[in-house]
């Protein structure tokens, strides 16, 4: 199990694990879990289509994210099904701290193409620790529905953080990325150790 752990952690690149007592906590609030999950979709969704408009001049970008925005809003569809599946309604959106963290990260002024950089990025480190997540509840939930539901999502995830990825290297040197992607990574376990201390849950 500790290679596992160890090889998810190089693939993805993502600097601090889930605490895996943190699956126990998700079956325990299930209908907390799926809303926030339908909410992460959905905002995948929103925030590709924006990128699509900001950079519309990037024709392999936009060729390449128009299918994500479809299987994105697919995915909020099927969260939104499994609720309903098991008489539970979709609750409030909460504020999500970890993702707002995250984007306060974000170069703001400066060269558009870091801006741009960081757009992107920012979308890949939200798939990455949401495909590490899924990975947990798919391998540590008693539910075998809800394994093999959320395996389903973290192949898919793990595809979309490798998309974006890609499409950082096509459009910007790739040194520059590598360097960037390694400081998004050590700020993004600073937030994932200082919200896992507070006892926030984090999607």
């Amino acid at each position: 199990m500790e290679q596992n752990l160890e090889a998810q952690k190089n693939i993805l690149g993502l600097q601090l694990p889930t605490d895996p007592r943190w699956v126990n906590l998700a079956s325990m609030s299930l209908q907390d879990i799926l809303t926030d999950h339908a909410y992460c979709e959905q905002k995948a969704a929103t925030s590709c289509i924006s990128i699509i408009q900001r950079y519309s001049d990037k024709e392999l970008m936009v060729k390449e994210l128009a299918p994500v925005v479809t299987e994105e809003w697919g995915h909020f569809r099927l969260v939104l099904q499994e609720l309903h599946r098991r008489g539970l309604a979709l609750g409030r959106q909460r504020k999500d701290e970890y993702v707002n963290r995250l984007i306060a990260f974000q170069q703001k002024g400066g060269a558009a193409e870091g801006r741009f950089l960081d757009e992107l990025l920012t979308m890949a480190l939200i798939e990455a620790r949401s495909c590490e997540r899924f990975k947990r509840l798919s391998e540590g939930l008693d539910d075998e529905y809800l394994r093999n539901f959320y395996r389903r999502f973290m192949e898919s995830e793990a595809g979309h953080y490798a998309l974006f990825i890609e499409l950082a290297e096509t459009y910007i040197d790739k040194t520059h990325v590598r360097q960037r992607w390694l400081q998004w990574l050590q700020h993004e376990a600073a937030i994932m150790q200082e919200l896992t201390l507070r006892g926030d849950r984090i999607h």
